[in-house]
């Protein structure tokens, strides 16, 4: 496997229909013991878990920025995300419980909420680690057991995590992980003795993975793509705007599917805001991604930074204008000369039926576009199939209120942006997927209630 820069860092065997089904089997005799657990109990182990995350952070986020590129800088915050996510369901944990309900005569019923099973994660290469962590937590939150497959392209940092999970005394194949691409994707989707489906990926693979689950009846959750709307308002702190554009297009490379990309300003403060952008965008440190002050690494492999540049040629044939970057960048470090690097672009003259606008590029290139008013640039805004997230920057909450409410995305931003506190519900509307990962509502995704009604009196015959 092509790791960035350029090298083979390992090699792992893909895992077939034996080992999936090896994992499978392992899994489900943990789930066993697991889900007799109480609560508390698996709240203890998830915290030990976490307590070697956090402990181990520097070692972890390392690992993840050989793993995928990304600056170590990001990459500890990643790895921050995932030991809060773990400690957060592990406070939940103990929580989970149904509800009595009187009924006349002095019956009653009360439901039960009961894990799923042996719950498979598939990630994506972005966030292999933090993905990992925000599927697994839940699940076994909920007494499930998980089998994740990591991208292909991103292998390693979950091995770690499943180490760890072992360490902190979970029992034996209660998190596995097979590795692989697609052949092992359909294997684990197509299993009968997987309960559930939660995928983190393109959505042409969301679709397939759908298909794959209606035939054994297994619920998914899809967390797909996006081309999301940042809108900023000419009332807005110009500063604020201009950080929560860089960070709602330029974290990861731009490999984020909740990115901003569509940037949406008021043609009162179009150049003004324009020029600032790109002055701060020129001064992104881009290059090797375990420097300390390095702010963007390398794309993921060849075909994607070839892809991310086939975009940018495309949005200058269709009258784009490249206001900064889009073009390779060659590290002064021989050692990273055959790096996956870009300069991060901003793309200026755009409008809403380019190529570049439209659909999802997952590369650092923002795209900047004008606008008169509000009720136009809502209805633009929501003109796309995906709907994950949104973000508005004003001074006037009134209108930030207002305009959130009628942008069709699940996850959106007031005057911030790709910010993902663990307590928060996240996902999509519309082809961007469905079910929500983070926060209370997860619970819902991984487990199932089960009503129990009972009879204190005679029971009365219809017969």
């Amino acid at each position: 496997l092509k790791m960035c820069p350029g090298r083979v860092i390992c090699k792992v065997l893909c895992s077939g229909e034996k080992e999936v089904d090896l994992a499978v089997q392992s899994a489900k005799a943990a789930f066993k013991i697991w889900s007799q657990m109480s609560g508390m109990e698996r709240s203890r182990v998830l915290l030990e878990a976490a307590r070697i995350i956090r402990e181990q952070r520097e070692e972890i986020a390392t690992l993840e920025t050989i793993n995928n590129g990304k600056s170590i800088f990001e990459a500890r915050v990643d790895i921050d995300i995932s030991w809060q996510c773990l400690e957060y369901y592990a406070g939940l944990a103990g929580s989970l419980a149904g509800e009595h309900i009187q009924l006349p005569g002095g019956s009653f019923g009360y439901t039960r909420r009961e894990p799923l099973g042996v719950c498979v994660g598939i990630g994506a290469w972005n966030y292999p680690f933090q993905i990992a962590c925000w599927k697994s937590a839940p699940a076994l939150a909920c007494g499930n057991a998980m089998v994740f497959k990591p991208s292909p392209f991103t292998p390693v940092s979950v091995v770690r995590l499943a180490e760890i999970f072992t360490e902190a005394g979970v029992p034996k194949g209660l998190f596995n992980v097979v590795q692989g691409g697609v052949a092992t994707g359909q294997f684990l989707c197509h299993h009968p003795d997987v309960a559930k489906i939660s995928f983190t990926g393109s959505v042409p693979t969301g679709m397939k993975i759908m298909e794959m689950a209606a035939k054994g009846i297994k619920p998914v959750t899809l967390e797909l793509g996006g081309k999301s709307p940042l809108i900023i308002f000419s009332d807005c702190t110009l500063e604020n705007a201009v950080n929560g554009a860089l960070m709602a297009n330029f974290l990861t490379q731009g490999e984020v599917c909740c990115n901003g990309t569509r940037v949406f300003v008021e043609r009162k403060i179009l150049d003004v805001f324009t020029k600032e952008v790109v002055k701060r965008t020129q001064k992104i440190k881009v290059g090797d991604p375990l420097l300390e002050d390095t702010r963007m690494g390398a794309l993921i492999n060849r075909p994607h930074l070839d892809h991310v540049q086939g975009f940018i040629k495309q949005a200058k044939e269709q009258g784009a204008e490249v206001l900064c970057g889009g073009d390779l960048y060659v590290p002064d470090d021989p050692k990273l000369k055959n790096g996956y690097y870009m300069r991060p672009c901003v793309l200026g003259n755009c409008t809403d039926d380019m190529t570049c606008v439209k659909e999802e590029i997952f590369g650092p290139v923002m795209s900047i576009l004008p606008f008169d008013t509000e009720e136009e640039v809502v209805e633009r805004a929501n003109n796309t199939k995906f709907g994950l997230a949104g973000g508005v920057f004003t001074r006037d909450i009134q209108k930030a209120h207002r305009v959130v409410a009628a942008l069709k995305a699940g996850m959106c931003f007031i005057n911030n942006y790709n910010i993902s506190p663990v307590e928060l519900p996240f996902g999509g509307y519309k082809a961007s997927g469905f079910g929500r990962e983070n926060g209370r509502a997860a619970i819902e995704y991984y487990s199932q209630l089960k009503t129990v009604c009972v009879e204190m009196g005679d029971v009365e015959s219809v017969f």
